[in-house]
């Protein structure tokens, strides 16, 4: 018993030693890989340390303490500890661990961006993470110090792991720009989560809340802006997207890349110190892609001026703004919408209901904001097939301020939108009590020939106050009108196969007044004529020829207006300055008509037109044969019955 007693004894030695033997192997060699990482950053031509290293075989749990890393002066991280558990090596590269804690992170830099000399430090007091698989050693290097290098490093990083979470209850920002940037000031994150990672992607991250402060340098008053946003999440992120636009290789990738697939917050509130509060209650981005061709960013900062004493020069000006063009192509956002915003001042509160955007349109929607006259309301406000690189490329023509500008490069303006319109506009009219109302203005145009339009569209419906301080609109207020209706439906188009340009529908409806329609028609009108060229313009119009008109009046109260006015001037009664009127026109038409008898026919009409209200005058126009319109021009400014005399003229009025 006393001999088994000593075996096992002698054994249980043994194995101990083995174990604490074992232990300090697994010990030494933990130490030597986290070493070895270590080399592979200072071969990088930066400064790694760190304090001790311990690893538990029995929980496999690797520690190590005091991690330092700088790359020259401008970049450093400090870490107090890193904590992992559950530590496995996959394979010769490869490493996971069940949960990773990493204590009390700094990361610092400062470097030039553009003429700033940017300062940024980050402060994590705790970082967890779980379920991680990732490679045992850094991938490569940054290339510099600059911004772009560090993030494409930190990137490359990012799209060898894997993790279930990525946990950081808190994240100081603390940014300075220098002298020449907006001003310095402090980011506070709140709840940061992550979920899902897998080798640049992740599935969801939330942030609970963003709180900041920023001292804003403005050359009158200084100012500051204190503000929060909440329950920020980003769905469906993709790491390779960015990792395509900052390398060089992918230059010539034309493709878009899906980065997110949804942005989206809860309020956001700034408030400055000179009494300004902003509200927005939320907004949402749709799938936004990025084209590695054209979206730059790193270009950009190369453009960015060193020294920001000296202004750029107009060269230097188009190529920024050329090149900012280019980012804004290379960027696809699905739709956006931003919820509803509130803007308070001392002055007043304006609220915005909510801004959309949408296959290249941009809408306002639901303005109430105040004016010196009173409360300003607009239903809705939108720009059509707007294009921000087309707006950077036209402004950028207008660089050097000493050139003036030619008129191809102002018509350049149609290139940046398709349209815009406007609807349920309620305005204060002047210092009066009354509003003008607008129900629709509506203008759209394209079709371009080089940068003149040759289809457009213009639609206004509106009621406005009669001004008692015009005197032209003085006999409307005399006979009781206080307001005017006003309804306008302009369109106009050009074929280019065969040279037609028609203006239909034209019709302008002033309410109690009248209403009047046009159709005009023009023959020959070559596609040179569409220049900005002033004096090319006027030689193609030599060319064309006109075409069918047709004008149509109603009258809805003008006439009687017309007579009442008339009868006042002239101190006759009404019936008596109907029938003078409508005598005038039969006399002075006969001198134009001649022996015409089509002209004297619509003479007629009229006169008919006038001596009873509420008629409907039609006058039609048909070119006997090829009538050039300069032509034409020229006699009705000289003999108007020969030029006449060139269309078969019907006329007719009825009820």
């Amino acid at each position: 018993m006393k001999r088994i007693l000593i075996g096992l004894i002698a054994l249980a030695v043994i194995a101990a030693g083995g174990w604490f033997g074992f232990n300090a192997y697994v010990q030494h060699r933990a130490t030597a890989e986290v070493d070895a990482a270590f080399e592979q950053l200072r071969a990088g031509g930066g400064k790694a340390s760190h304090g001790k290293v311990a690893f538990d075989l029995a929980t496999r749990t690797l520690t190590i303490d005091d991690i330092a890393v700088e790359r020259g002066a401008q970049t450093s991280v400090k870490i107090a500890g890193i904590k992992a558990a559950g530590v496995r090596q996959i394979d010769d590269t490869k490493v996971s661990a069940d949960s990773i804690e990493v204590s009390d992170v700094q990361f610092a830099f400062e470097g030039a961006a553009g003429a700033a000399n940017l300062k940024a430090a980050y402060k994590a007091p705790q970082i967890t993470v779980r379920d991680f698989s990732g490679p045992i050693r850094t991938q490569g290097a940054p290339a510099s110090d600059s911004l772009i290098d560090l993030y494409r490093f930190a990137l490359d990083q990012f799209l060898g792991i894997t993790a279930s979470s990525v946990v950081a209850p808190t994240i100081a920002i603390t940014v300075n720009p220098g002298s020449t940037g907006p001003g310095s000031g402090d980011i506070t994150y709140s709840g940061l989560a992550i979920e899902k990672i897998d080798r640049g992607k992740f599935d969801a991250a939330k942030l609970d809340r963003a709180a900041f402060t920023f001292n804003v340098q403005q050359p009158v008053r200084p100012d500051k802006l204190t503000g929060e946003i909440t329950n920020v999440i980003v769905n469906d992120f993709d790491g390779t997207a960015v990792a395509a636009i900052l390398d060089p290789q992918k230059a010539n990738d034309d493709s878009f890349h899906r980065i997110y697939r949804q942005v989206s917050t809860g309020t956001y509130v700034v408030t400055s110190a000179q009494g300004v509060r902003a509200q927005v209650d939320g907004f949402s981005i749709d799938d936004i892609a990025l084209q590695p061709a054209k979206f730059r960013p790193a270009e950009i900062l190369a453009l960015l001026p060193k020294d920001p004493s000296k202004p750029p020069t107009p060269t230097q000006s188009r190529e920024m703004m050329e090149k900012l063009a280019g980012l804004y192509e290379g960027l696809r956002v699905g739709k956006a919408e931003i919820g509803t915003m509130s803007i308070s001042t001392p002055q007043g509160t304006g609220k915005l209901r909510a801004v959309r955007y949408g296959e290249g349109e941009i809408a306002l929607e639901g303005l109430d904001a105040p004016s010196p006259q009173g409360q300003v309301r607009m239903e809705r406000f939108a720009l059509k097939a707007f294009s921000t690189a087309n707006l950077m490329r036209w402004a950028a023509q207008f660089a050097n301020l000493a050139q003036k500008p030619t008129p191809d490069q102002v018509l350049g303006v149609f290139r940046v939108l398709e349209g815009a319109e406007i609807k349920g506009v309620v305005s204060p009219h002047k210092s009066t009590n009354k509003t003008v109302n607008i129900d629709t203005l509506s203008l759209n145009w394209g079709q371009l020939v080089g940068s003149i339009p040759t289809k457009a569209s213009f639609v206004a419906k509106m009621v406005v106050p009669t001004d008692p301080s015009n005197p032209a609109l003085a006999p409307l207020i005399a006979a009781g009108i206080d307001k005017l209706a006003l309804n306008v439906d302009l369109g106009a188009a050009w074929t280019e196969s065969s040279g037609a340009f028609v203006l239909t529908p034209a019709t302008i409806d002033l309410g109690n007044i009248l209403k009047a329609q046009a159709s005009i028609a023009l023959a020959n009108v070559p596609r040179e004529m569409f220049s900005a060229d002033p004096a090319q313009a006027m030689q193609q119009a030599t060319q064309i020829e006109a075409g069918a008109i047709e004008l149509s009046l109603r009258d809805t109260g003008g006439v009687d207006l017309a007579v009442a006015q008339f009868a006042r001037i002239q101190n006759v009664s009404r019936d008596a300055a109907r029938r003078a009127i409508a005598d005038m026109i039969r006399t002075n038409g006969a001198e134009i008509a001649g022996s015409n008898a089509d002209v004297a026919a619509a003479v007629e009409a009229i006169a008919r037109f006038v001596e009873t209200s509420g008629q409907t005058l039609v006058i039609k126009l048909t070119p006997l044969g090829k009538v050039p319109v300069m032509q034409l021009l020229d006699v009705l400014n000289v003999e108007p019955v020969i030029a006449l005399a060139q269309f078969h003229i019907e006329a007719s009025t009825g009820l």
